[in-house]
């Protein structure tokens, strides 16, 4: 014998996954491209550092844009940090945004 209450909590915890599996696979993709444009961008500041240090004329020149290189640098890498950071948590919060709202109907169901 089938309890519909049953089958339909089933459904809908089956239907809460899937959407979840979507969504973690859309969340995957995004940091995927993220990180993909980060190791871009790097690799174009990297080049323009190395084109940079090459074309000085003095040391003391070559130690004040190394200088100059290296805050920027530091001061990139903190900043690509927390955007992926955030990236990472907006993302994996919706991708589990299914089936948090499942466990929260289930809850309610349960006390009611």
């Amino acid at each position: 014998m089938s309890n519909p209450r049953i089958d339909e909590t089933i459904k809908s915890g089956t239907e809460s996954l899937a959407k979840s599996g979507q969504a973690s696979t859309a969340a995957i993709q995004q940091l995927t491209q993220a990180y993909q444009e980060l190791a871009a961008k790097n690799v174009k500041n990297l080049t323009a550092a190395t084109e940079a240090l090459s074309a000085v004329k003095s040391p003391a020149e070559f130690f004040a844009l190394q200088q100059r290189l290296i805050k920027e640098g530091v001061d990139a890498a903190v900043a690509d940090s927390r955007h992926i950071a955030k990236l990472t948590a907006a993302v994996f919060t919706e991708a589990f945004e299914p089936v948090k709202k499942q466990i929260e109907s289930l809850q309610k169901s349960s006390r009611g």
